[in-house]
């Protein structure tokens, strides 16, 4: 299994971006999707998450209220929709899977993704 990220890049403090990331290649019985964070000389931290069976969502709460994750079973990506960013929201931004039942802690998560640069200026 690969997952790709993509829509990141540099907005202004108060937009938007919409992070999506795609799974590919053989399947595994993965079931749940999440996005984590790492700014510069910081540990990386858990963003939002979702189930992919019935869509149960988690938050940090750096950024409930501003972030929405939803999923396309479909097409087995993942969608990470951010607004009013701040700068405090710059970071690479990842997206894992696993089977956790802990969805918040990256170290339960299988796969991970190379990562996307999300940069909001002031």
């Amino acid at each position: 299994v690969q997952l790709q990220a993509s829509g990141g890049g540099l907005v202004q403090t108060g937009g938007s971006l919409r992070l999506s990331c795609a799974a590919s290649g053989r399947t595994f019985s993965s079931t749940v999707m999440g996005w984590f964070r790492q700014a510069p000389e910081k540990e990386r931290e858990f963003v939002a998450g979702i189930r992919w069976t019935d869509g149960t969502t988690y938050y940090a709460d750096s950024v409930k209220g501003r972030f929405s994750i939803s999923r396309d079973n479909a097409k087995n990506t993942v969608y990470l929709q951010m607004n009013s960013l701040n700068t405090e929201d710059t970071a690479v931004y990842y997206c894992a899977a696993g089977t956790t039942l802990a969805p918040r802690i990256g170290g339960t998560y299988r796969i991970w993704g190379q990562g996307t640069q999300v940069t909001v200026s002031s």
